[in-house]
């Protein structure tokens, strides 16, 4: 018998604001279309215009009545960040949902932001953290849902806080790791201090176990890294490992849930439900010890406040 694809239903969205972070390409994509289609206009918070035309012109030419605008944004500069914070409080729309989604894999060589952080800590997490701090006004306007995307490979991350920036030793899969495990602490730290201070937003996570997307060719080859053909092939082959892979449509529905379901909770962290998270419908997922210490959160969001110089409310 041929297995099912696994589906789960969205809610009527209509009239309801959304921001995705790297929407036109990948989960975020498939994100964006799924919102979309429930009747959410969604902001496709992009780097790359072209990319978000082509990706609004995709949607579109399936749901013709689809709400969609672009806004720029590049995760790894904190003035485009604050720009974006900017415009969207001067247009004062209240956001229902922000996904923060964007990010960067493995890059083979340390890399740094326009700020001069490594690029994956820096994009990955201290972007999303900023773009958050700014546009937290609108989310508290709207009782938001805030989903951080992290990934499996959080379990190859730790936090050395004498050394966050790997400078000392520049690691491709650690560093990698080191962001989505700071993705995963951030959202329950967020959904803590907006319990604890009475912010009114859910704050979660949510990983798309092994989901088909270009994150995993363009990384290893930026910055002129590993030869992008080479890199192709060797993917083109693990693709083909059975049961190991799964493809966007079904990649998307954890973070879909988390933003989505009136079930889905502030504080959790869901993924696949097949075998080790790889693939599969939407379930609650396992967090590492390492995403548990609430020292280590504390100290973590202190140091993105500092290094990003967004702040976010005492109380």
């Amino acid at each position: 018998m041929a297995r099912t694809t696994p589906d789960i239903p969205v809610p009527d969205l209509s009239g309801r604001l959304a921001v995705v972070t790297g929407a036109n390409s990948g989960i975020g994509f498939g994100l964006t279309g799924r919102l979309a289609r429930a009747g959410a206009e969604v902001i496709l918070a992009v780097r790359s215009r072209e990319r978000g035309t082509d990706a609004v012109n995709r949607i579109r030419a399936e749901h013709p009545e689809a709400k969609l605008s672009l806004r720029d944004l590049d995760l790894s500069s904190l003035a485009s960040i604050a720009a974006l914070g900017a415009r969207l409080r001067e247009e004062g729309r209240s956001i229902d949902y922000l996904v923060n989604n964007a990010g960067i894999m493995t890059p083979p060589r340390r890399l740094q932001t326009r700020d001069g952080f490594e690029l994956q800590f820096g994009g990955n997490h201290l972007g999303h953290f900023a773009l958050t701090g700014h546009l937290l006004p609108l989310l508290r306007d709207g009782g938001a849902r805030v989903t951080t995307l992290s990934s499996l490979t959080n379990r190859w991350g730790r936090f050395d806080f004498d050394d966050l920036q790997s400078e000392r030793r520049y690691d491709p899969r650690r560093a990698y790791g080191t962001s989505k495990l700071a993705n995963l602490v951030f959202a329950r730290e967020l959904d803590r201090r907006s319990r604890a201070g009475g912010w009114g937003i859910r704050s979660n996570a949510a990983h798309p176990g092994a989901t088909v997307t270009n994150l995993q060719v363009t990384g290893p080859t930026h910055g002129g890294g590993a030869s992008a053909r080479l890199n192709r092939t060797l993917y083109r082959v693990l693709y083909r490992v059975p049961g190991m892979w799964q493809q966007i449509p079904t990649g998307i529905l954890p973070a879909l849930y988390a933003a989505t379901s009136p079930d889905a909770e502030g504080g959790a962290y869901y993924g696949p439900d097949g075998f080790f998270e790889l693939t599969g419908g939407p379930a609650p997922a396992k967090v590492p010890d390492r995403a548990r210490d609430e020292a280590d959160a504390a100290r973590l969001w202190a140091v993105s406040e500092r290094l990003t110089g967004v702040t976010y409310p005492q109380g």
